[in-house]
């Protein structure tokens, strides 16, 4: 995959497309980034979630924090939060549990099911929606603030 566009649809083929798709995004990673992944399950979240991990040298289990809502790791570079909301009953659960101090701090926060911790969770810089098509996925990557626009740049710069 040479660059990552805002707007337009990439097709991926495979897992391996779409953890090359995740992998792709890492020159554009800055702390307190808050990049939304949204689709349906089995659309591709954490496959996309365990490429950028690799890309980043992670090198251990990357799980799904269905039951756990957060997984975090610490890696070179980065502290990287992956959220899973799927099975929130109540939006306030998300402040129930404390998971506002984890976004706009250090660390870069990979949100699923966002839209069932709203209006609690913060906006996203980047929202990435994922949906199954054919024997694939379809992404669309779109920036949703300015430092959302400079992760774009950035990884647009860094193919």
């Amino acid at each position: 995959m040479s660059s990552l566009h805002a707007d337009d649809d990439t097709y991926l083929a495979d897992t391996q497309a779409t953890e090359a798709f995740g992998a792709a995004l890492v020159p554009g990673l800055t702390p307190g980034l808050s990049i939304w992944l949204s689709g349906d399950l089995g659309a591709g979240k954490t496959t996309l979630t365990r490429g950028l991990l690799r890309a980043l040298g992670h090198t251990g289990s990357v799980k799904s924090p269905t039951y756990t809502l957060m997984e975090s790791y610490v890696i070179s570079r980065i502290t990287l939060y992956h959220f899973d909301f799927y099975r929130f009953a109540s939006p306030d659960e998300f402040l129930e549990a404390g998971l506002d101090e984890f976004f706009g701090a250090a660390g870069v926060c990979l949100v699923e099911w966002a839209d069932k911790a709203r209006p609690y969770v913060p906006e996203p810089d980047l929202e990435i929606s994922l949906r199954v098509e054919g024997e694939g996925r379809v992404a669309r990557l779109v920036s949703c603030s300015q430092r959302g626009i400079e992760c774009l740049k950035l990884i647009q710069a860094n193919p």
